[in-house]
């Protein structure tokens, strides 16, 4: 009994695992939302008298970079990480669902509606959809460095990089879903509002799902109370010094935005991208940039896996940025077989998985726990500066690239993004000098043998 008493919630591998589970579903339900209107982009771009919304790539493009607005202009994902770490993990949590939540419910409304005039060269629903989008963006992005906190709270001496591997394949799920049947269901509904109506359904779902976990989280918190003489240490303000000028932290930051600035922002014209250069049936197109995440829901918790047991986190960090390269090298270069698009896709998959099953729970190796929640915020902060920037910079070059028949020639894109993957091999290399001059222990195994 004494010895019962003792252990902490978190030593129990079922207590832990249904722990994740629960935010990992609440994650996956934001991952669909986030990619719902991915493969609506040749509907919302047809004219309305075709049944579409009228929008021009550049709407499309502001729309969608309008994800990070908040959290980029007004800092809110900064700060989101000092409440975190402030006030913790069940408070965060709520807030973030439920922002989530309300954001879903304007864009959907947006959607959904007719509005006159324009601003700043905008049409007014567009406009309404970023707002909406973007009080949705701060939600998802603060419940995600939230999620993170939790799984470096209950898996840390076990297999952390293994249950963060599975709750990135989880959130891969919602977003290969999204690509698969968001269009479909669009035209079989006849609105292209009804796959966001559904969405938002789910984030309510996932509201309530967090106030479960939150029930756990606080059992958990009682059970670390019975086996620790001190209660751990919080967070101070002075504290953020050790932050600021940790050189490594800085280097995983960098790689972060240049790797993800290579992968969401082409997820979001890649449905266009397969109908437009590869001739890809538009039914069908969605089904080809969703092999992405579908292969990432068993390569990232293997990647996990092997992180865990063998280490060699930041050589697998520098091998995900070598293949984001050459995946579009490969989209640029002038050719139009639908098989290589295809496995070019699947290289893509290798390469998300390799990257995030190490990154992230390399992060806790470097930032002491009671700095995460900011140091994660600050990575997913600068990390939004290039999912707002880049697809509006996209959006412009492919108006820019549109011949008078309305073909786009997706030769510059391409190579912008190849240029994010050079950027992201460079900064992978320095990770790698920088680990081994300061002993982060990235190359090292995760998991404590007992």
């Amino acid at each position: 009994m004494t010895e019962a008493i003792r252990r902490k919630l978190s030593d129990s591998a079922a207590a832990r695992w249904i722990a994740l589970m629960i935010v990992a579903v609440t994650m996956m339900f934001g991952y669909f939302f986030t990619d719902v209107m991915s493969p609506l982009e040749p509907l919302v771009t047809a004219s309305k008298e075709a049944g579409g919304l009228g929008w021009s790539s550049d709407d499309y493009g502001f729309f969608s970079g309008s994800y990070g607005f908040f959290n980029v202009f007004l800092l809110l994902l900064f700060f989101g990480g000092i409440i975190l770490d402030k006030f913790g993990i069940r408070f965060t949590g709520i807030l973030s669902t439920i922002l989530m939540f309300v954001g879903a419910l304007i864009k959907w409304w947006a959607l959904d509606n007719e509005f006159e005039g324009t601003l700043f060269g905008y049409q007014m629903q567009v406009i309404w959809a970023c707002l909406g989008f973007a009080v949705y963006g701060v939600g998802c992005e603060i419940c995600g460095i939230t999620v993170s906190k939790v799984i470096v709270k209950w898996f840390t001496g076990h297999e952390l990089a293994f249950a963060m591997g599975v709750q990135v394949a989880l959130a891969r799920l919602g977003t290969a879903c999204s690509f698969s049947f968001s269009l479909p269901f669009a035209k079989a509904m006849g609105a292209v509002s009804a796959p966001i109506g559904l969405g938002a359904a789910l984030l309510c779902a996932g509201v309530l799902i967090y106030l479960v976990y939150c029930v756990m989280d606080r059992k958990e918190d009682k059970s670390v109370a019975m086996t620790t003489a001190e209660p751990e240490e919080g967070f101070k303000f002075s504290d953020l010094k050790l932050l600021f000028g940790n050189r490594g932290f800085w280097y995983i930051t960098l790689l972060c935005l240049m790797f993800y600035a290579g992968v969401f922002p082409f997820l979001k014209f890649a449905t266009k991208l397969m109908v437009v250069k590869y001739g890809v049936e538009e039914n069908l197109a969605g089904y080809i940039p969703s092999m992405l995440p579908y292969g990432t829901i068993f390569l990232t918790p293997l990647f996990g896996y092997i992180y865990d047991k063998v280490g060699k986190g930041a050589t697998l960090m520098l091998l995900g940025s070598i293949l984001l390269t050459l995946v579009h090298v490969i989209f640029a270069l002038p050719v139009t077989s639908v098989a290589l698009a295809v496995a070019v896709m699947v290289m893509l998959g290798v390469s998300f998985g390799l990257v995030p099953s190490a990154m992230w729970p390399s992060v806790p190796k470097i930032i002491p726990m009671q700095l995460l929640g900011t140091a994660y915020a600050l990575i997913f902060y600068i990390q939004n500066i290039g999912l707002s920037m880049v697809p509006i910079l996209i959006g412009k070059v492919n108006q820019a690239n549109t011949s008078a028949d309305g073909v786009i020639d997706y030769t510059m894109t391409m190579a912008i993004f190849a240029c994010f993957g050079i950027a992201a091999i460079v900064v992978s290399l320095l990770l790698k000098a920088e680990d081994r001059k300061k002993g982060y222990g990235l190359e090292l195994a995760n998991a404590v043998k007992s």
